[in-house]
């Protein structure tokens, strides 16, 4: 039977969601996709859905979906896809559409080539040989890592000497923690600067509680940090992102924002925490993640494919 292929409206979203979930399943051993990230990577600013998403049906089973969208405003294109283990060519056919469409937007923004990445688990459900024949390899490996959370035991830690935390509530305060994000990860990988308003919609600030989100100064240097966790995730609390300033690092800074996170959710009942972390950061970061008590959970590849 043929596949129908077309691309993804909003009230598709439930449907997508169970398709990740299934792919979730299949690859780390539980679902972990909720219907809200979904709803706002379809929502996203730079994705037009006619041109830039793509469902594959076999008869009403949806069995392929990809996303793309565009945060560089340059070469630099990001797509998602997801395929059930017995449908690769309908995984196929959406990364040709996916790729032409990369090569295009790219040209769109003055650029002369595509340099696409794509994030797929160690043992995904597309078939890797699929996507080496088209020109893919894998540049990068992140880890998703997971700590369990005790609510007798996860208490607020005391502040090192001269250092202040605070809840993230007046806008001021949103901007700081944008300024720092953008001083703090300008040196890590596929960076991509964003303005106040790009960097609200990127991390979905309309369902966002600001109060998970934590400043961190010192008397001597200001505001030097930020955690920006989340708590709308059915399967775990979750720490978007976790930043020290170059200068302000070596202080205890960053492992004290984790264990106030902790914490934090732990008092609100979650059991598990979790986040993601560059395999190759080079801040030290996954030593900081493993001296905290947090492990592998599962492990993704950045695959990248540069189309001229």
């Amino acid at each position: 039977m043929p596949y129908l292929m077309r691309p993804a409206v909003l009230a598709d979203a439930p449907a997508i969601t169970d398709l990740l979930n299934e792919v979730d399943r299949i690859e780390i051993g539980r679902a972990e996709t909720d219907l809200n990230t979904i709803e706002a990577d379809l929502k996203r600013p730079d994705v037009d859905l006619e041109r830039d998403s793509w469902l594959a049906f076999e008869g009403e089973l949806l069995v392929a979906y990809g996303l793309l969208w565009d945060e560089s405003y340059g070469e630099r294109v990001d797509v998602d896809h997801y395929v059930l283990p017995d449908h690769q060519s309908a995984g196929e056919h959406l990364l040709e559409a996916m790729e032409t469409r990369a090569l295009e937007k790219a040209r769109e923004n003055g650029a002369e080539r595509a340099v696409v990445h794509l994030h797929l688990n160690v043992t995904p459900t597309l078939d890797t040989e699929l996507i080496r024949a088209r020109g893919w390899s894998v540049v990068r490996r992140y880890h998703v890592l997971r700590r369990a959370l005790r609510a007798g035991e996860d208490l607020p830690p005391e502040a090192p000497a001269g250092v202040r935390v605070r809840s993230c509530t007046a806008e001021a305060d949103r901007k700081c923690v944008h300024a720092l994000y953008q001083a703090g990860f300008a040196e890590h990988f596929d960076f991509q600067p964003r303005d106040y308003h790009q960097w609200l919609h990127d991390i979905h600030a309309d369902g966002l509680d600001w109060s998970l989100v934590w400043i961190v100064s010192t008397e001597d240097l200001g505001d030097v940090g930020f955690l920006l966790s989340r708590d709308d995730r059915e399967a775990m609390g979750w720490i978007r992102s976790i930043g020290v300033l170059r200068e302000a690092r070596g202080r205890g800074l960053g492992g004290f924002l984790l264990r106030h996170a902790f914490a934090a959710f732990a008092a609100r009942g979650r059991d598990t925490m979790g986040l993601g972390v560059d395999t190759s950061n080079a801040t030290g970061a996954p030593e900081l993640y493993a001296r905290n008590g947090m492990s592998v959970h599962y492990a993704v590849d950045t695959w990248e494919v540069v189309l001229a």
